[in-house]
């Protein structure tokens, strides 16, 4: 057995996003294709105990290409610096700037996975900030700037938005709260909850309106971050 998170858009009340521990049959193995028998039963008991149906797999092992495509390793994001696009992974791990080094950049040219298993990540000391597009962002709220980034990437590519229609929760499969922060499950489910209630135009307006947001809004203690509670929506 194992339990892993399963992120719910909330379109109302005091919490963006709704975090629901699910525990599930697990499925050891490295392969794809045990990885996706542990998401459909992930699946299977979420939509037993939580009664949800619309749910999507948000990873490489997704069983859908939608769910592929918008995993933080194949998202494109681009840039004035980068007009031709860089993934979510790599933007999130060369902006890494740690008390000694970073941010190391050059693995913006890099693949996805070369960037989050550069040994620089792990061997300079602790996390500091965050430097991306000349500007610097805070630690903290935790997943603020990942989440920034992948909603950003998420608003320039409205093709794959338009297929979100639908889904209203997401998993995945690779994250475990208690080994990781960040978490593009739930990135995606905080978009979907700002587009259901119109509140995209905080993360276009600047760093500092969507730090507000996500900073000030209560959590329920289960997400990969829990800012203070604040000011509602």
């Amino acid at each position: 057995m194992a339990q892993r998170p399963v992120f719910i858009a909330n379109p109302k009340g005091e919490l963006l996003v709704r975090t629901e521990n699910v525990v599930f049959d697990w499925f050891p193995g490295l392969s794809v294709s045990r990885k996706q028998l542990s998401i459909a039963s992930l699946h299977q008991a979420a939509r037993q105990g939580l009664g949800v149906d619309n749910i999507l797999e948000v990873s490489s092992k997704s069983t859908e290409k939608l769910g592929t495509q918008l995993s933080a390793f194949n998202l494109m994001l681009k840039t004035q610096d980068y007009p031709h696009g860089i993934s979510v992974e790599c933007a999130f791990q060369g902006s890494k700037v740690f008390e000694n080094g970073g941010p190391y950049i050059d693995l913006y040219a890099g693949t996805s996975s070369e960037a989050k298993r550069d040994v620089r990540l792990r061997n300079s000391g602790r996390l500091v900030k965050f430097h991306f597009d000349d500007q610097d962002w805070p630690p903290v709220p935790r997943t603020a700037f990942y989440d920034w980034l992948y909603i950003t990437a998420l608003m320039q590519n409205p093709s794959l938005v338009d297929n979100l229609a639908g889904y209203g929760a997401f998993t995945d499969i690779e994250f475990n709260p208690v080994k990781s922060i960040n978490c593009q499950a739930y990135a995606i489910a905080l978009y979907v909850a700002l587009a259901q209630r119109g509140g995209l135009n905080q993360v276009q307006v600047g760093q500092g309106a969507f730090l507000k947001l996500v900073g000030n809004r209560p959590d329920d203690g289960n997400g990969p971050d829990s800012p203070s509670q604040a000011s509602l929506f």
